[in-house]
């Protein structure tokens, strides 16, 4: 786990590693709030994105694979990101599973209850770890683990930035990089011959 305390605000900024992403996966009590935590950290979705994805969103592209489309990201762009398959069939089995339209959203909650689910995960996870840098996780943070991710598995800039929405370089760069992970750096290291 990486953090990075804000410029302008108490608390820090969260990155957390692939395994601490599974962790909290794992703790989360119930199913909605596994897929809520799924979409932010594996897809990158703004908590209010989490709020409108439907079965009827998740498509299969021929040329890029499984995309979940968000209808109305910030500023009410659309836009396309990848998901993992895993969390793509829950979505689709849920649309199977339910009396209602595929295009009804799967999470019938608020931004409020994101934050609260993200909270009260992180605070269980603190007690069993004894990891207190859990407690500054936010919901945004899941979203900034994702962009982190991407940038450390050397991911084009400006597929990132087309999958997170981003206007700009400078603010994917100043926001959600972060620091090279270990494994990234580990990587690196080995294209430097002398090293």
């Amino acid at each position: 786990m990486l953090t990075e305390p804000f410029d302008e605000k108490d608390g820090r900024r969260v990155w957390l590693s692939d395994q601490e992403v599974d962790l909290l996966l794992e703790h989360a009590d119930e199913q909605r709030r596994r897929i809520a935590f799924a979409l932010g950290a594996r897809g990158g979705l703004r908590s209010h994105e989490v709020l409108d994805v439907a079965p009827a969103h998740v498509v299969d592209d021929d040329q890029v694979g499984t995309m979940l489309r968000i209808v109305a990201g910030k500023g009410d762009k659309p836009r396309e990101t990848p998901i993992p398959p895993t969390l793509a069939a829950t979505i689709r089995a849920i649309g199977e599973h339910r009396d209602a339209d595929p295009d009804v959203p799967i999470i019938d909650r608020s931004t409020r209850t994101l934050r609260r689910w993200v909270t009260t995960t992180a605070n269980v996870l603190v007690d069993e770890t004894g990891d207190d840098r859990w407690s500054y996780l936010s919901f945004h943070d899941l979203r900034r683990t994702w962009a982190g991710s991407l940038a450390n598995s050397d991911v084009d800039e400006q597929v990132a930035l087309l999958w997170g929405g981003w206007a700009d370089l400078e603010t994917f760069l100043d926001h959600y990089r972060g620091e090279a992970s270990p494994k990234a750096q580990r990587r690196e290291r080995e294209k430097v011959g002398w090293l």
